[in-house]
């Protein structure tokens, strides 16, 4: 009898565990054929994402902004640890349609500290599509830290219907393999994302960032080359173009682009540029041009440019571009940075 107790117990025992190490894999059946499974899995298991319910992680679900952000927040661990505030920030401080006591509160003010660029009029309940998930991904990725990308460019069929705000993330985001294109080369922007997708995505910039950081470029205090000049110009209310110029050049040789955004600031976005001037062993038509580098910045934010350095020669696939600050290589022309408020 005491023989047979033993072994009750112990399948007892067995049953326990397999439900206890085993019991989200089995609960949520309808992951068995989905592609990003083990990546579901794993964020499942740190307490990243949860299931619609306890039997249905939903994957084929569309995402909202709301469960996009909150996602993106406690993923990426944006928090405000660093920031001190006067009195406790709310989300009716920087939006219209969020109720301090939503759910999901907490998170989008965390994101509008962290520079991640939500319209004020957002609405949460709204489905989000692949290219703002992406958008607003990398933007909390480059919070972690200035990481340098190889200055290539990826192609997409479908391309042309990617805003042009989030081309240089949607880039970024391929070239870290983050983000991938279908069989078909496209990267269909306007679809909005599933929970799969934006799950998986999640998932490897978690993994990007880990493996990245002691790779992270040092930050320099801001310097201006002095014949670089900057301009603002309004998009929409939430949203400004700014301009980089380098003024007149004797032939194509001369090019500025944008080498990161430090958004380490409060309510300051400094972007660090890079000068890159003619390869010698090369011919150039010889026409003046005018050397300009544009990004897009949230209408909340005031401008600052940088001068991070001088680029390759002839601006050759050597030359890199990244998400936040970075060192200088030559900054014997610096002078104070150039401050411009958003219109």
């Amino acid at each position: 009898m005491k023989k047979r107790s033993r072994v009750l117990s112990s399948v007892l025992v067995v049953l326990a565990l397999a439900f206890t190490l085993g019991g989200s894999a089995l609960a949520f059946q309808d992951l068995k054929d989905e592609p990003a499974k083990d990546k579901i899995m794993a964020l499942l298991n740190e307490g990243i994402v949860k299931g619609v319910d306890d039997s249905r992680f939903a994957p084929k679900e569309k995402m909202t902004y709301a469960q996009s952000v909150q996602m993106i927040v406690n993923g990426l661990d944006l928090n405000l640890d660093t920031v001190k505030f006067v009195k406790k920030p709310e989300a009716t401080d920087y939006y219209t349609n969020i109720p301090n006591n939503a759910w999901y509160a907490e998170a989008f003010v965390i994101a509008q500290i962290n520079g991640l660029s939500i319209p004020k009029d957002i609405d949460p309940a709204k489905k989000i599509t692949r290219e703002q998930f992406a958008n607003l991904l990398a933007e909390a990725m480059w919070t972690k830290g200035d990481f340098a990308f190889i200055e290539i460019w990826i192609q997409i069929d479908d391309e042309d219907s990617i805003d042009n705000r989030y081309m240089t993330n949607i880039q970024r985001l391929l070239i870290a393999k983050v983000a991938s294109l279908d069989d078909k080369q496209r990267f269909r922007p306007l679809d909005e994302i599933t929970r799969a997708e934006a799950a998986a995505m999640l998932h490897d910039a978690r993994k990007f960032v880990k493996e990245q950081a002691g790779n992270v470029i040092p930050k320099l205090p801001p310097a201006q080359h002095e014949d670089v000049t900057v301009s603002v110009g309004k998009i929409s209310d939430e949203v400004n173009k700014v301009t980089l110029s380098w003024g007149e050049k004797p032939n194509p040789g001369y090019k500025i682009t944008i080498r990161s955004i430090d958004f380490s600031e409060q309510g300051k976005a400094v972007i660090y540029y890079e000068l890159h001037y003619p390869d010698p062993n090369m011919n150039y038509a010889q026409v003046i041009v005018e050397p300009k580098a544009e990004t897009y910045l949230s209408a909340k934010l005031e401008a600052e440019i940088a001068f991070a350095g001088a680029g390759s020669k002839g601006f050759g696939g050597g030359s890199s571009s990244s998400s936040g600050s970075s060192d200088a290589s030559d900054s014997s022309d610096s002078s104070a940075s150039q401050s411009v408020s958003n219109m």
